[in-house]
C-alpha cells in the first residue's frame, strides 16, 4: 500500500493546487504511551501537545496518530502525533501528506538534537538523519532529505555508553522549569512556518 502512495505522492508532489498550498503538514516525532510522555525523545509530542493547549485544539486518534487542525489567516496546520512508535514515523508522515494532498514543501518534523544545547532551536530545510531513527525512517519513506524539519536542542550530557539512557529520560527539575518559554518560542517558529514562510522563519528563530 505505502509504495503505491510513494508513487502518487511523487506525482503530484510537483503539482499542487491553491488549496493544498494553504495546508501544511506539522510532525511531531515521539513514542506513545505514559512512560515516554515526559522523556527528552518526545519533545516532538510536547510542542504540539503545548501548541493544542494554547490554542484550545483536541486531539482525535484517527489512522497511524492523533491529529488536531488549526486555522489561522487562511492557512490549515494539521498537527500530526504519529501512534507508530518513533521508528516507523515514515509511514504516518506519508500517508498524511497524501490525504491531505499537502505538497512535501508543506511538511514540518519537529524532533529532538543531541547536538544543540538545551532548549536550542534550529529549523532547516534539508539534512541527514543524523542517526535519529524517526528522521531515518521519514527520509526512507518519502524517498528524500529534503523536508523541513525543526530540531530540538537536548544537549548531550550523559556519560559513556548512556546515550538510550538519556534520550529516553525525563527532563531534569532545571530543564523543565525552563521548558515553558523554549514551548512558547516552538509554537512562534511553526507559525512562522506557515505564515512567513521556511526561509524568513530560519532567519528569524534560528540560534534563538
Amino acid at each position: 500500500m505505502f509504495r503505491f502512495l510513494n508513487k502518487v505522492f511523487k506525482k503530484r508532489s510537483f503539482i499542487a493546487d491553491n488549496d493544498s498550498m494553504k495546508k501544511y503538514l506539522i510532525v511531531g516525532l515521539g513514542n506513545i504511551g505514559d512512560d515516554y510522555k515526559n522523556t527528552r525523545h518526545n519533545i516532538g509530542f510536547k510542542v504540539l501537545d503545548y501548541f493544542a493547549e494554547q490554542e484550545g485544539l483536541i486531539f482525535e486518534t484517527q489512522k497511524l496518530g492523533d491529529v488536531a487542525t488549526y486555522k489561522l489567516k487562511g492557512r490549515t496546520f494539521i498537527l500530526l502525533k504519529p501512534n507508530t512508535y518513533m521508528n516507523l514515523s515514515g509511514k504516518a508522515v506519508l500517508y498524511w501528506l497524501t490525504k491531505e494532498h499537502i505538497p512535501l514543501e508543506n511538511l514540518l518534523v519537529i524532533t529532538d538534537d543531541l547536538n544543540l544545547p538545551f532548549g536550542s532551536i534550529r529549523l532547516k530545510t534539508k539534512g541527514s538523519d543524523g542517526g535519529h531513527n524517526g528522521l531515518k525512517d521519514i527520509q526512507e519513506k518519502l524517498n528524500t532529505i529534503n523536508y523541513n524539519r525543526f530540531r530540538f536542542g537536548i544537549s548531550d550530557v550523559f556519560s559513556k555508553g548512556k546515550q538510550v539512557d538519556y534520550v529516553l529520560g525525563e527532563w531534569t527539575e532545571e530543564e523543565t522549569k525552563n521548558l515553558k518559554e523554549r514551548l512558547d518560542k516552538s509554537v512562534e517558529l511553526v507559525k512562522s512556518f506557515a505564515l512567513a514562510g521556511v526561509n524568513n522563519a530560519m532567519n528569524v528563530f534560528n540560534g534563538k
